[in-house]
């Protein structure tokens, strides 16, 4: 990294330095963020934009005044490039380096801090100088779970993105393990990618687009052909993808708010068909999104009418009931809990809400708040096959637990009385020990007394 005596100390002697070894980032090529190479980097590839780096860096006015360094923190800095969270200059030569590389960034102060500067560090309307390195970089994580990372290759136009619903229009290239599987122009619906045979991962990274983007998408298997595979494109189980997509256009969906209560009232049928469609095809995360939706247009919509309020509870109920069963078929117990619960807050006695929260605890291993689920059940239907059984199969499992904790528990105490035993039979050994010790001694004593005596 730089020294003092790398940097130039006035103002005339950046003006020479940077003129003389420097290269203008800028894409408009104004002068505006000049690049000093000062340490190549490892490798020729380069960030792209929204890609989350990692860098060290050292801020210094002309006259070589420092006023921030990361390393003084003993704290690398973190940001996503090209987003707008930093100086426009760190955008842009950020952009321009590589894992490794250290350099210098002469930086006009349209390009930095601006006619206003920073308050009792940079006085209004400077040039600054920033030392950096790139030390990592990866791309855009889009879900909770990592399974879709974006890395954009070209920044698309404007300021709105698809939405669930919104008709699209993109240029998809899929690739596994380098090979091209997929090459096509295809219109999709939102939320229905399934349809036309797109993945869910990119499906699902619509929103995030803009007009005219460009982005290589890394899909795990859960968001790309899952555990299945494609036979079609010869792709095989459990296998991560990645597609290139480019979003030409699109024609965004009506919002809720844009939308009156008939509208939605309309509207909702047909998504619950279509969930219902993906479910039995045993598309279920497809069908979430169909169920989801219903919800976000309905739950918070109030009818003076009794009929309309009346299918607007049965739509909102209906769609956390289907959501609980699809999550009990993907696993996600919690999200079945919660669906039940809020079914239930609609109907209380709801059996299929009761029925599904039970298994749902059975499965996590909530073996008496299941039988309890299950017995709520039967005082709803007593008849109910299904929930007899799954008592049944919660009494034996508490009673397997029951029986694993006495085992348990038995050699724990088993443990602790060998433990005790061994530590007496060592503390006999000691005092056995002393006591040899201290005949010992005694017996060398007399002895030293009795030679010590007159004969």
């Amino acid at each position: 990294m730089t020294t003092d005596q790398d940097l130039p100390m006035d103002g005339h002697s950046a003006t020479v330095l940077f003129g003389a070894k420097g290269i203008d980032v800028t894409p408009n090529e104004d002068q505006g963020v000049i690049k000093v190479l000062k340490r190549p980097g490892l490798d020729g590839e380069r960030p792209m934009i929204g890609d989350r780096v990692m860098v060290h860096y050292t801020g210094r006015l002309l006259s070589g005044k420092k006023f921030d360094c990361s390393r003084e923190r003993k704290e690398a800095f973190c940001f996503n490039v090209g987003k707008g969270q930093v100086l426009k200059a760190w955008d842009i030569g950020v952009l321009s380096m590589q894992r490794g590389e250290v350099c210098t960034f002469l930086c006009k102060p349209e390009y930095a801090y601006g006619p206003a500067g920073n308050p009792d560090r940079i006085p209004p309307n400077s040039s600054v100088i920033f030392e950096m390195e790139l030390i990592k970089f990866e791309g855009e994580v889009l879900t909770e779970d990592g399974g879709i990372v974006r890395r954009i290759k070209v920044r698309g136009d404007g300021y709105t993105n698809p939405n669930d619903g919104a008709t699209v229009d993109v240029h998809l290239e899929g690739s596994c393990g380098g090979r091209l599987f997929d090459c096509r122009d295809v219109s999709f619906v939102v939320g229905q990618g399934e349809d036309k045979g797109v993945p869910l991962g990119v499906d699902r990274a619509m929103d995030k687009m803009q007009r005219g983007e460009c982005c290589l998408l890394f899909l795990k298997p859960k968001y790309g052909f899952g555990s299945e595979g494609n036979p079609e494109y010869k792709v095989g189980p459990d296998k991560e993808i990645v597609y290139e997509v480019t979003l030409k256009d699109f024609q965004r969906a009506k919002e809720s708010w844009e939308m009156d209560l008939k509208d939605k009232l309309d509207l909702a049928p047909a998504l619950k068909s279509k969930g219902n469609q993906y479910f039995k095809a045993g598309h279920y995360y497809q069908a979430v999104i169909q169920y989801q939706r219903i919800i976000s247009l309905l739950e918070m919509e109030y009818s003076a009418g009794v009929e309309q309020q009346k299918r607007i509870q049965d739509n909102v109920l209906t769609s956390h009931l289907n959501l609980a069963l699809c999550f009990l078929r993907l696993k996600e117990f919690s999200q079945v809990v919660d669906n039940c619960n809020k079914a239930i807050e609609l109907d209380e006695n709801n059996e299929k809400a009761l029925y599904r929260r039970g298994e749902a605890r059975l499965c996590r291993n909530e073996f008496n708040l299941a039988m309890a689920d299950f017995q709520q059940v039967l005082q709803v239907n007593p008849s109910n096959r299904a929930a007899h059984a799954q008592i049944s199969i919660c009494q034996n499992k508490i009673k397997d637990h029951h029986e694993q904790d006495k085992k348990i528990y038995a050699n724990m105490f088993q443990k602790f009385a060998e433990r005790d035993e061994e530590t007496g039979k060592t503390k006999r050994r000691r005092n056995t020990s002393v006591r040899t010790v201290m005949n010992g001694e005694v017996g060398v004593k007399r002895r030293r007394r009795s030679q010590d005596c007159p004969s």
